[in-house]
């Protein structure tokens, strides 16, 4: 049995680029796709968390490499793609999970934090798609897991341009299927419930709110970075090679409450 869920779940000999991988959910997947045996560059803004998270991986036994970038920088971003690949080689896995959520009002949102928010949240999945999707492509095999949110399909307290560029998140995973799906890459995103985090601080500074919301899961409880586990390993791994185009929720429930 072992034998056989090595061969169907193992990472060995894989790449990942997991981006926000310093911290929450993207950590999370960083270590699991790290155990699972692929080799893991994580890229993020902030050079401690960086530190931290790539001490953490090694110390679990994974190969990990750190690049430090501002995803809402185009050129920024541009340069991250390349370097990704300096150390291991060519990615075979991407993981968009590098997110920004502004909260104001809808009608207090400015167009700078609209344009900051796309930046962050779907143009960088775009551009890091687009330097590696036709490269995983030219090589037969591939991964892209995109990280969206339930704000894609409903409103959510002055979260009106996170929500919306979520949902663009959510549109480009099955364009980039269509793309790349015949040539093995294969495209799906992971949909979370509420998951305390570094980008969740503002709701999560009021306990009734994190209370009410793990009320309305199934499980009764919020989500934490570890639950995102095993959905990261499976669609990254040659388990999910007839699994394309799909958003996977893991919520506990929560979306069908």
């Amino acid at each position: 049995m072992s034998g056989y869920l090595d061969q169907l779940f193992s990472l060995r000999n894989r790449v990942a680029v997991v981006t926000g991988g310093s911290s929450g959910i993207g950590r999370g997947i960083a270590l699991a796709l790290g155990r699972a045996g692929a080799a893991v560059v994580i890229i993020a803004r902030d050079l401690a968390n960086l530190r931290d998270a790539a001490g953490e991986l090694a110390s679990a036994g994974c190969r990990v490499s750190a690049v430090s970038a501002d995803l809402g920088d185009r050129a920024a971003a541009a340069r991250a793609a390349g370097q990704a690949g300096e150390r291991f080689g060519p990615p075979d896995i991407l993981v968009n999970c590098a997110g920004l959520n502004l909260r104001p009002p809808l009608a207090e949102l400015s167009i700078a934090a609209w344009d900051e928010l796309m930046a962050v949240n779907l143009t960088a999945p775009f551009l890091l798609g687009q330097a590696l999707g036709p490269q995983m492509a030219g090589r037969g095999w591939g991964r892209i897991i995109n990280i969206t949110s339930q704000q894609a399909d409903r409103a959510f307290a002055n979260s009106g341009g996170y929500g919306a560029s979520k949902g663009g998140v959510a549109s480009l995973t099955r364009s980039q299927s269509e793309a790349w799906a015949p040539s093995g890459v294969c495209c799906n995103a992971i949909c979370p419930g509420f998951v305390v985090t570094p980008l969740t601080a503002e709701a999560s500074a009021d306990p009734a709110r994190v209370a009410a919301l793990a009320a309305r899961t199934m499980v009764g409880r919020n989500g934490v970075p570890a639950d995102f586990a095993g959905a990261a390993v499976f669609l990254a791994s040659p388990a999910s090679d007839y699994v394309t185009g799909q958003v996977i929720r893991v919520d506990g429930g929560f979306s069908v409450t």
